[in-house]
């Protein structure tokens, strides 16, 4: 007696290489499990699924598997709105993000359009973790065993490598370019920036910024400036392509 298994989407890319691409064969029940663990074993992080047939009917993770079972795994839809409940997870309050030190660049880009993004780069898998379950937040990273934690419920593994990619992964998969806001939060602290007038700072600036620019903004948190130089420019760039 065994398992018949059905992957849509880009689950297959989680399975042994042999198996992508291919019918999966059955696979034999060798003790008794969730479906959760059960999907795990063969590779697919829980937060990448979005929903689970058993013999034609919707099931939650806790389904128990059984011999002769027929399941069906699909991947998290374009776009895909985690403030909605599922039968797999409860609804996010808002989206928030929690990234992981692999993908620490995309904190950055994150932040620059303006997502709330928890990042921290010394701290290690279990405490990002934990940050990602008490403060509900999506957690971001390369590393897909990461994403098998009990503590985490959002979560995507990022597919592509390079940064502005994965801006682009993100802002697609949950539906973000209207939400888009730059330049409203620190890149260092992801505090919310405030405006300040040049009067107020004037102390802090050098000669030439203060001669050709008018619009400023501070981090009430650590106090960093922001205005728009060059740097601003090619941020401008990154966002124009999205």
């Amino acid at each position: 007696m065994a398992v018949t298994l059905t992957i849509h989407d880009d689950l297959p890319r989680f399975l042994a290489k042999p198996l992508r691409g291919k019918a999966i064969p059955p696979i034999r029940l060798e003790r008794r499990t969730s479906i959760k663990d059960f999907l795990e074993a063969l590779g697919i992080p829980h937060p990448e699924i979005h929903r689970l047939l058993v013999n034609g009917r919707e099931q939650d993770f806790a389904c128990p598997v059984g011999p002769d079972d027929r399941i069906e795994v699909f991947g998290l839809p374009l776009p895909t709105d985690p403030t909605l409940p599922t039968r797999l997870r409860p609804a996010l309050p808002a989206l928030r993000f929690a990234v992981d030190a692999n993908v620490g660049k995309l904190a950055g880009l994150l932040r620059m359009t303006g997502f709330d993004t928890f990042f921290e780069p010394t701290m290690n898998d279990e405490a990002l973790a934990e940050i990602s379950r008490r403060e509900r937040r999506i957690l971001l990273t390369r590393d897909h065993t990461f994403l098998k934690r009990k503590k985490v419920v959002h979560g995507r593994l990022v597919r592509h490598h390079k940064p502005s990619e994965q801006l682009r992964e993100v802002i697609e998969l949950y539906g973000l370019r209207d939400r888009i806001e730059p330049f409203s939060r620190c890149l260092r602290c992801n505090d919310r920036l405030r405006k300040v007038t040049k009067e107020e700072i004037i102390d802090r600036l050098l000669p030439l910024t203060i001669k050709y620019y008018d619009d400023f903004r501070i981090c009430p948190r650590c106090a960093r400036l922001y205005w728009p130089g060059s740097h601003r420019e090619r941020m401008l760039k990154i966002i124009k392509e999205l």
